[in-house]
This record gives C-alpha cells, structure tokens and sequence, in this order.
C-alpha cells in the first residue's frame, strides 16, 4: 500500500522499496533504542514485520517505521525514525499514521510501543500509559545480543 502526501512525500509498505543499508545506519548508529544493531538484525526486524519506509519526493528514504503483528490481537509499532535532514516536516506523524491506517493495525485488538521521549506525540494517536503495568512483564537476555 501507498499514502500519498500533496507534498509529493509517499509512505509505501512495499520491503522491496527499503534502503536497508540507510535505516542501518539510522538504528545502529543514530537511535538511542537501537544503537550498535547488527546489519543482520536490522534486515531479520523488516522482514519480520510490516515495514513503512517514508519517500522524499525524488523517491530518496527519509524515515522508517515497522508494526509487528499476529494480524488480529496484537500490534508492536517500533522503530519510528526520521532523516534528521527532514525533521520538522510532519513525516514521523504522517509514518504514524499510515502504519496505524494499514488493514493489518485497524481492528487490533492492542498496539504497544516503547518510547523514551515522544509521549506527547504519540497521545495525538491514541496512545497512552499503560492501565495495568504491574501485569506486563518482560523477559531481557542476560547480556546484550547485539552481534
């Protein structure tokens, strides 16, 4: 699927269109969540979910964005990420947005995300604190599997 901006900026689900070894860089070397991510890690993470890359107008990848999901129950929306080129632009809100407006996001029962500073963006959305948090849990490796 394609969302279209008046701007000429286009969000495309297709994998196909991915410049893996720009979002690469941009998880390994300029996300705080993401930070030393391997290459293969990077291409297992978009072929494991719905992957959103954000176009420029001259077809150049300015942003990225991934919803994993089982389609019916559950949803994960991760590596939000934009160009620092092309901030300032609207293109996380309109990546946001055109993952939450993807047949697979649209009748989930839950979408998660983690965030350490985009709270208030991601509450235009709909997100917010969990209601229970004393009944998730989460289970991390003892060492970091970065490789």
């Amino acid at each position: 699927m394609e969302w279209l901006r008046p701007d000429g900026y286009m969000v495309s689900d297709d994998r196909g269109l991915i410049d893996i070894v720009r979002v690469h860089h941009w998880l390994s070397e300029e996300s705080y969540w993401a930070a030393g991510s391997s290459m293969d890690r990077v291409v297992k993470s978009i072929q494991g979910s719905i992957a959103f890359g954000c176009f420029s107008p001259d077809k150049v990848q300015v942003g990225i964005t991934r919803l994993t999901t089982d389609g019916a129950t559950f949803g994960w929306l991760s590596d939000v990420f934009v160009d620092a080129n092309s901030r300032g632009l609207g293109l996380g809100k309109f990546l946001v947005q055109s993952a939450l407006d993807h047949p697979d996001a649209t009748d989930l029962g839950r979408i998660l995300l983690a965030t350490g500073d985009a709270h208030e963006l991601y509450r235009r959305f709909g997100f917010e604190a969990l209601a229970s948090p004393e009944r998730w849990m989460e289970r991390r490796p003892p060492s970091p599997l970065i490789s």
